[in-house]
């Protein structure tokens, strides 16, 4: 079940002509990583870094490239300055998939604390945010990509633990 939801992730991105990709690792997206990492349809680059990462991206775009970035909410603090002064300020279009990690059943105490930060700043930087809770949601993910791309704005899909099936 959760090889599938991986699947479409990736096959939803590929459809929507996204090519460029760069990651961080984490735990709940490793299963994407890894079937994006199969795909010929898409140039993935892994990041040490989200923000390193947003760089890549906006290079990618420069490049006619359409990317995205794959990462985990906990490190969405270091992207503030990256995210204002490059992605926002030259109207890049950017989908972030992030592992919204930090609610209930959280098993990593510090992942609670930028949980508690992360909608507010997504809000404070007025970046539409979508939040996949259940399997389900992922039926809006190609709309939300066009969104991204019509509208030339980052986008953030916070993907909790119950849509991935629990910690």
């Amino acid at each position: 079940m959760a090889k599938d939801i991986d699947r479409r992730i990736v096959s939803d991105l590929t459809e929507k002509g996204v090519n460029f990709i760069t990651t961080v690792p984490c735990k709940q997206l490793a299963g994407v990583i890894e079937v994006l990492e199969e795909s010929p349809d898409i140039h993935h680059v892994p990041s040490n870094k989200e923000d390193e990462g947003m760089g890549l991206c906006a290079g990618a775009f420069m490049g006619g490239k359409k990317p995205a970035i794959i990462m985990q909410n906990t490190a969405l603090g270091v992207t503030i300055n990256t995210l204002a002064t490059l992605i926002q300020y030259y109207r890049m279009p950017l989908p972030m998939l992030i592992s919204y990690r930090g609610e209930l059943g959280e098993p990593v105490a510090c992942q609670v604390e930028m949980a508690v930060h992360t909608k507010a700043l997504l809000a404070q930087m007025n970046i539409p945010t979508y939040h996949f809770h259940k399997r389900d949601d992922v039926e809006e993910l190609g709309k939300i990509i066009d969104y991204t791309f019509m509208c030339n704005k980052p986008v953030a899909i916070l993907t909790d633990a119950s849509f991935w099936g629990g910690y």
